[in-house]
C-alpha cells in the first residue's frame, strides 16, 4: 500500500534434514573434521532416528529410518527435489581438506575465484558437500 512503511526480515537458515545409512557414523565424522557438537539424538518419524549435529545456531539433522533407502547420489541434480550438495564456509581450508583426507574422503573440483576458495566431495552416502573458506 503507498505510504505504508515496508519492513524487510533478515532470515537465517537453522538446519538441513537429509537422510544417511548411518547417523551416528555421519555425526563422527562431521563433528571430528568440523570441530561440531552433537546437540541431540533421539527418536524420529516414521519410527527412524535423528542425530542434530553443529553449532550452537546451526545444524544438521541427519536421519535414518534403519534400512537402506536406494537412491543414485549422482543423479541428485537430475531429480525434483533432490539435495545437490551443501556449502560449509571454514576458516581453514587447507586444514579441513587435510581431516577429510584422514578420514578418507577425496576432494575434488577445487577452484579459486573470488570470493574465496573451495572444493567439494562426497561422504560414504553419496552426499555431496562444497567446502569454502573467504578467508
Amino acid at each position: 500500500q503507498e505510504g505504508k512503511e515496508v519492513r524487510m526480515t533478515t532470515a537465517t537458515l537453522e538446519h538441513v534434514n537429509f537422510t544417511a545409512s548411518d547417523p551416528q557414523a555421519t555425526a563422527a565424522w562431521l563433528c571430528n573434521v568440523f570441530d561440531w557438537k552433537i546437540r541431540w539424538t533421539g527418536d524420529s518419524i516414521y519410527g527412524g532416528t535423528t542425530v542434530h549435529v553443529g553449532s550452537d545456531d546451526t545444524y544438521l539433522a541427519i536421519y535414518s529410518i534403519g534400512h537402506v533407502v536406494s537412491q543414485d547420489p549422482r543423479k541428485s541434480y537430475h531429480v525434483r527435489g533432490g539435495l545437490n550438495h551443501m556449502g560449509i564456509v571454514v576458516d581453514d581450508l587447507d586444514k579441513v581438506e587435510a581431516k577429510l583426507k584422514a578420514v578418507g574422503f577425496e576432494p575434488h573440483s577445487h577452484a579459486n575465484y573470488e570470493p574465496g576458495r573451495r572444493f567439494y566431495f562426497r561422504d560414504n552416502d553419496g552426499i555431496e558437500f562444497e567446502i569454502v573458506s573467504y578467508s
